[in-house]
């Protein structure tokens, strides 16, 4: 379908093009940075603490524990994006797309931090007294006129569609590609097998979805660091030039996609911004959903644990994939075949056959945890939308596209998830300015009475009285 997959990459290119999302992404991530003071640079310490060490927020609202809801968040970002959307940003945007896949997350902390708060601070609880939040909610609770409400609709439509695409289709064919390359598994088994552990978690809920996550989420992260983690100590020689390629092809590289210097500028940056956002979701508004079921004693804690996922997904786990692939010189090998490049890096890493097995089981771990992020984030747009009555039969639907998406050819499907990406992207992207003034506000009164996020719930409530209003 030549005519159709013309059309839809036409479309793609002038959504992420340098006239609409690219400038609107970095400039709504670098205009919250500015106003809310650096946030992501001051706090990331105790964020991380908060995070990853206490993991809990005692006295708290919610359904899960902040730490459940990092992990959904990281489960549904921790995925194929950042196998395969990696090899694909750097193949066809050359080395300097992961330079711009950085700024990307940097100034994307400030937007992911500004989600997630907005997230908590206007959830509601739900007909079956579940939390339930996001930009669907808070997009019209905060912009209290029918501006709000339409990009709350439309934030709704493009999130419910996309969790088909950047969220299920892609993920699970590419778990049965991989299975079938490495094991010789059918795509009807790897369909099959999906489908009944998808629908068995999804029975459970955000409660169910929240333990599965995070029990899983650190294990295939730690796997697939480690093996990075010696891939690069084996080539530490090359690591200095290819941070120079890194930041030299950012401005100044030929992507495989242009020859001349202006067209191979704006393709890794498109690439860049494009897979970055595609991996760590920073801006899209995605994240707030998970957010918004957290346990927690006020936004500003949940939102700074928040913004240590794009941290871990982009500046750490895109970094080694990246990094990897440069290091090996895999990535100016076959600069098109971004499905099977991270897998070859490994495999030429490691010894014997280790490589293969770790980018297949990583594939495999990172992508049913994103299907079932994506899944909690569908439902609660199409709550947003219909009612609690819809939640079961989106569950069922969604559950059966995990299967068609493993036994399909998917020739257009990653270019319709950027597009839905972008769609889904850009009324948040307007929402968190039009909110910015409330979200530096009330983080500036929190973080001047509990700088070092240690205050108790009740110690929360007191200060939170001398608001001004």
């Amino acid at each position: 379908m030549p005519n159709v997959e013309d059309t839809l990459g036409d479309i793609s290119s002038f959504v992420w093009g340098p006239w609409l999302l690219i400038p609107l992404l970095l400039g709504t991530g670098l205009y919250l940075t500015i106003r809310l003071g650096g946030l992501q640079f001051r706090k990331l310490v105790p964020a991380l603490r908060l995070a990853l060490i206490e993991r809990r927020d005692d006295g708290g609202t919610g359904d899960i524990t902040q730490y459940q809801a990092l992990t959904t968040a990281l489960a549904a970002t921790v995925g194929v994006g950042n196998i395969v959307g990696v090899a694909a940003a750097i193949g066809l945007g050359g080395p300097g797309a992961l330079f711009w896949m950085w700024v990307t997350a940097l100034v994307g902390m400030a937007s992911k931090y500004s989600e997630a708060f907005l997230g908590v601070r206007f959830r509601v609880t739900d007909a079956k007294g579940e939390q339930s939040g996001g930009p669907q909610y808070y997009l019209y609770r905060g912009i209290q006129n029918n501006l709000g409400l339409l990009l709350s609709i439309l934030f709704a439509v493009f999130a419910v569609l996309a969790s088909f695409g950047i969220g299920n289709m892609t993920q699970s064919n590419a778990v049965a590609a991989q299975m079938e390359n490495t094991f010789g598994i059918s795509p009807f088994v790897t369909g099959l097998i999906l489908f009944t552990l998808t629908g068995l978690v999804l029975i459970g809920g955000i409660k169910a979805i929240g333990r599965v996550t995070a029990a899983l989420v650190p294990f295939m992260i730690t796997v697939y660091l480690l093996g990075g983690t010696y891939i690069l100590i084996a080539n530490a020689a090359a690591i200095p030039s290819a941070f120079g390629l890194i930041f030299s092809e950012a401005f100044t590289g030929q992507s495989a996609a242009g020859g001349l210097l202006g067209s191979a500028f704006l393709y890794a940056l498109q690439m860049g911004v494009a897979r970055g956002i595609f991996s760590n979701e920073s801006g899209m508004g995605s994240a707030a959903i998970a957010a918004a079921a957290a346990r927690t004693t006020h936004p500003v804690r949940q939102g700074l644990v928040s913004m240590t996922q794009t941290f871990i997904d982009t500046i750490i786990v895109v970094s080694f994939t990246g990094l990897v692939l440069i290091t090996t010189g895999v990535w100016d090998v076959d600069r098109a075949a971004s499905g099977t490049m991270t897998a070859n890096a490994f495999t030429i890493g490691l010894p014997g056959e280790w490589g293969h097995y770790i980018v297949s089981f990583s594939v495999m771990f990172f992508a049913f945890s994103t299907i079932l992020g994506w899944s909690y984030y569908g439902e609660r747009c199409v709550e947003r939308l219909v009612g609690r009555r819809g939640v079961a039969p989106y569950r069922v639907f969604f559950t059966c596209v995990v299967f068609v998406g493993a036994v399909s050819q998917l020739t257009i499907v990653w270019t319709i998830a950027d597009i839905l990406n972008g769609l889904m992207a850009l009324p948040n992207l307007i929402g968190l300015l039009l909110l910015s003034g409330l979200i530096a506000r009330e983080t500036k009164h929190y973080l001047q009475h509990d700088p070092e996020l240690r205050a108790s719930a009740r110690q929360v409530r007191e200060f939170m009285a001398t608001l001004p209003r």
